[in-house]
């Protein structure tokens, strides 16, 4: 079982993923099942159109937002190993950044509602959002627990380390998890514990601080990262 599949253990309509972004006053919430599409369709594009195999490093430079968890989800499912650094065989990055050392560059969006790059690519660089889009929603991977996933540690690893994680931080299922860490650095606590324990998470970046409590309240978040 890939990490993925540990992770995305929800009903298909419960709420996985909310993103703000304060700074654009923006507000996205994806399900368990869109979230799986998602992931599905990065998989796909990833072993078919950039063949990525089993043991690949996949970098994802990215901040925290629902497209990176896509992409989080989608190199784990094909059993790839994420890093953070451009020396790999592809690397997500932002609009504007470069990742020197990658064999493919892709680009994110970022875009809250999904939209592509709209023809704006740079040279030598691919639309992640445009070129996933097209490939399907589902994915059947088999992935042994000691492959490695996440900066050297192993599936198996990194599913005990958050599940023992979530339970010191007072996450389980159905929890409601408010967090501003930022990712990469802060995936593994802010993104893969929450999932682990089958709470949901509401991900803000570019946090402000009163609209957090703003945040907090409605949507009702009992637990807080920062």
């Amino acid at each position: 079982m890939s990490l993925t599949d540990r992770l995305l253990r929800g009903a298909p309509a419960q709420p996985l993923i909310t993103h703000y972004d304060d700074a654009e006053d923006t507000r996205v919430e994806l399900s368990v099942a869109t979230m799986r599409n998602w992931a599905a369709k990065t998989a796909n594009w990833l072993v078919d159109e950039l063949d990525v195999e089993p043991g690949d490093r996949v970098a994802v430079l990215l901040p925290a937002h629902w497209q990176t968890a896509a992409v989080f989800l989608g190199a784990w499912w094909c059993g790839a190993e994420v890093v953070t650094t451009g020396d790999a065989k592809v690397a997500f990055i932002p609009p504007g950044a470069t990742a020197p050392g990658a064999d493919f560059t892709a680009i994110a969006s970022l875009d809250p509602m999904g939209r592509d790059l709209r023809g704006d690519v740079p040279p030598g660089t691919l639309d992640y959002i445009g070129d996933a889009r097209l490939f399907g929603d589902d994915y059947a991977s088999s992935v042994p627990g000691d492959t490695p996933c996440f900066l050297g540690a192993t599936v198996d690893e990194v599913t005990e380390k958050a599940v023992s994680h979530a339970e010191t931080l007072g996450i389980a299922s159905g929890t409601r998890v408010l967090s501003t860490l930022d990712w990469p650095a802060g995936a593994m606590e802010g993104l893969v514990t929450v999932l682990a324990a089958g709470a949901s998470l509401v991900q803000v970046t570019n946090a402000d601080s009163e609209k957090l409590r703003k945040h907090a309240e409605t949507e009702r978040t009992s637990v807080v990262l920062s």
